[in-house]
């Protein structure tokens, strides 16, 4: 069992820990306890490009509290099925979040966001808000 955080919920942590307010995680951690919270290679590619951090290092402390899901052919396939069906239905989605639903969808997780519009468009995907 597992859950994708979305890039939205790291950066969210960050502002919490930047605060005086660690206990964010734990709390959330606490509902799901028989959950693994992972991230996906999109989510990495994202706190990359963000002023999330400061540096590498910084990005590198944003990134290892939890292991990274990597890119694999079956992702691939599973992006190019919902991206074809959600076009068709004119509920495209954005790019990464295309990368994290396919992702979840294959390990059979669920993603936590705040974007739960956007994510809610595809099928068969547990959507958890925070």
């Amino acid at each position: 069992m597992g859950l994708i955080l979305d890039t939205c919920f790291v950066i969210e942590l960050e502002r919490r820990i930047k605060r005086n307010d660690p206990q964010f995680l734990d709390d959330f951690a606490a509902r799901f306890p028989d959950e693994s919270l992972f991230v996906n290679f999109a989510v990495v590619g994202e706190l990359a490009c963000g002023n999330f951090a400061d540096g590498l290092s910084g990005w590198r402390r944003l990134c290892s509290p939890f292991p990274v899901l990597p890119w694999s052919p079956e992702i691939s396939w599973e992006y190019g099925c919902l991206y074809r069906d959600l076009a068709a239905d004119g509920n495209l989605i954005g790019t990464n979040d295309l990368w994290i639903a396919a992702t979840a969808r294959v390990h059979g997780y669920g993603v936590v966001t705040h974007n739960e519009r956007e994510f809610g468009r595809v099928p068969d995907l547990k959507v958890v808000p925070f």
